[in-house]
């Protein structure tokens, strides 16, 4: 577990995340999924890993066998045909399968990861600068701008360096968070492994794409353009978190955080929505010639 950081202050005592999107020492696999989109990505990636598998496993068999029966030792005199009409079938259509196999995976995914759905309840603005992140809740009006941790105070907190931010972004989990990518010079690339986002930032340029965190924790990412000397200096910090504490950092940022309640003494009925309050009609106007 680890506190929230510099922000943490701004919450109640006691406010801590587990760090569930990071890198982790001898790890041989993707980061876990926080989001559904990368749960499809980690899938595609252990599908096409076992056919990748069995096509290096069947080359490296059929060259032994190779090596083995039509060496010179063992075949002193070769034949001497070009072609085999079965063998050249075989593979023309079977690399057409396979193609065919990932095409089937893969387009669907393309189309999920690019499609922003129409029930976006966030939108996140980030830009990207020489070398650090601005980022911004349009409708919440807040803004902020995301630096490197500084090695001494990244220890002290028990965050860790180069991927710990001075101020890290809050988002709220089960919400469709949707997410405005630019830069105001080079290219840079807004990456989060766990959310299986990465989207370039272009100068001149807005890309979009979303996420959907499923649960609570702290995620990073970083820059994944090589975009000048302090290229790696460019963290990305995200807690995912309730809700409820994600409206009480928008109001320590100085935000407005929208609401669909009801007026105070007003309710409405169960499974009706509360009326809209309506200014009374002004008086019709009197004729006049």
């Amino acid at each position: 577990m680890i506190l929230a950081g510099a922000v943490a202050s701004m919450l109640p005592a006691g406010v801590a995340h587990a760090l569930v999107g990071a890198p982790e020492d001898r790890a041989m696999h993707l980061q876990p999924a926080a989001t559904e989109i990368m749960r499809e990505i980690t899938s595609f990636h252990d599908f096409l890993l076992v056919l990748i598998v069995a096509i290096s496993a069947f080359v490296l068999g059929l060259l032994v066998w190779v090596i083995v029966r039509y060496n010179r030792r063992a075949n002193p005199t070769p034949k001497k045909f070009t072609h085999n009409m079965l063998v050249e079938v075989i593979w023309t259509i079977v690399p057409v399968l396979i193609l065919v196999a990932i095409a089937w995976r893969s387009f669907p995914l393309i189309y999920e990861q690019e499609r922003i759905p129409g029930n976006a309840e966030l939108t996140l603005k980030v830009t990207g600068n020489s070398w650090r992140w601005d980022f911004e809740y349009p409708d919440q009006g807040v803004r902020l701008t995301a630096n490197l941790l500084d090695e001494e105070t990244a220890l002290a907190q028990g965050r860790p360096y180069l991927l710990a931010t001075d101020a890290p972004l809050y988002v709220p989990v089960d919400t469709t968070v949707r997410v405005l990518v630019t830069s105001n010079d080079v290219i840079h690339a807004f990456a989060v492994p766990a959310f299986g986002v990465k989207e370039d930032a272009i100068q001149g340029r807005v890309n979009e794409t979303w996420f959907n965190v499923e649960r609570e924790g702290v995620y990073y990412g970083q820059c994944s353009e090589l975009c000048g000397i302090n290229h790696a200096y460019m963290p990305i910090e995200i807690h995912a978190v309730s809700r409820a504490e994600f409206d009480q950092w928008v109001a320590s940022q100085g935000g407005t955080v929208a609401t669909a309640e009801p007026p105070e003494g007003q309710q409405a009925p169960p499974g009706e929505t509360a009326p809209e309050t309506q200014e009374p009609a002004a008086p019709a106007a009197t004729p006049t010639r």
